[in-house]
């Protein structure tokens, strides 16, 4: 049995894999002044309540984009799961070529969910994950990292329309009735959910141009599904294509498991 966990700015993912396919799988929140103590006692909770055991554990492999955090979840690992994590960085193997100009720049998650779509449908592809921010990244027909595009999320822009301006309330991110709001919370659902759509259509458009019309469009992310579900460009909805890059990404490195 392998733990896989993402550490994003707003989610802590992660995703349990036995033999091979993902089992039980949570978000947390990101909470920068949790103990180690904390996310290990949470962690073990998790565990079982999904009725299986830490210490069937052969494993843990985890991306950060959370620098100040990763010390404390490699910590609630060790003392609490008796597993040290293997962390994607710059010393553990891919099989992925980074092309980007500063290649260290590049967020371990962004590389993991490459691995995965090496192993899932290969290039040329673009990745779209609503995350914290919304990424769009290109990925060649040989599987290499390209760069891509980066742009506020549709959870931000939300919180900053409620923030900075005095009469819009906080809206929940849904489908409104119609494109042309009849009151404030739908104009605004509309503006954040009709927009971001738009605007990944016009991405993906830019980008196919770039790359090929055989371009494959893989999302991710916590409103991959929702996005999706009013656009036709979305070819492949993986929610949890980084803890399969990070499954992917430990069998490189430690060889295949069983339990």
């Amino acid at each position: 049995m392998l733990l896989t966990i993402d550490v994003g700015n707003t989610n802590i993912t992660l995703g349990l894999y036995i033999t091979g396919n993902l089992g039980p799988r949570w978000r947390l929140a990101t909470v920068h002044e949790r103990m180690p103590d904390e996310y290990g006692i949470q962690f073990l909770n998790l565990f079982h309540n999904a009725g299986v055991s830490e210490h069937d554990l052969i494993g843990v492999c985890m991306a950060s984009v959370v620098p100040p955090l990763t010390g404390k979840i490699i910590e609630a690992c060790q003392n609490y799961l008796n597993q040290t994590p293997l962390v994607v960085d710059a010393g553990v193997k891919t099989g992925v070529r980074i092309r980007y100009e500063d290649p260290r720049a590049v967020g371990a998650d962004r590389i993991v969910d490459t691995v995965a779509v090496q192993n899932i449908c290969g290039g040329p592809a673009c990745i779209v994950d609503f995350g914290t921010a919304t990424t769009f990244d290109a990925i060649s027909a040989d599987g290499d990292y390209l760069g891509g595009a980066i742009t506020p999320g549709i959870g931000i822009a939300s919180e900053a329309l409620f923030s900075r301006a005095a009469k819009l309330p906080r809206v929940d991110i849904q489908r409104p009735p119609a494109a042309i709001g009849r009151y404030t919370v739908h104009a605004m659902q509309s503006g954040l959910l009709f927009g971001y759509v738009a605007m990944v259509e016009g991405m993906v458009a830019r980008f196919r141009k770039e790359l090929g019309e055989n371009m494959k469009v893989i999302a991710t992310g916590g409103l991959a599904e929702i996005v999706a579900r009013e656009t036709d460009v979305i070819e492949i909805i993986a929610p949890w294509l980084t803890l399969d890059g990070l499954k992917y990404t430990w069998e490189m490195n430690r060889g295949s498991f069983e339990e």
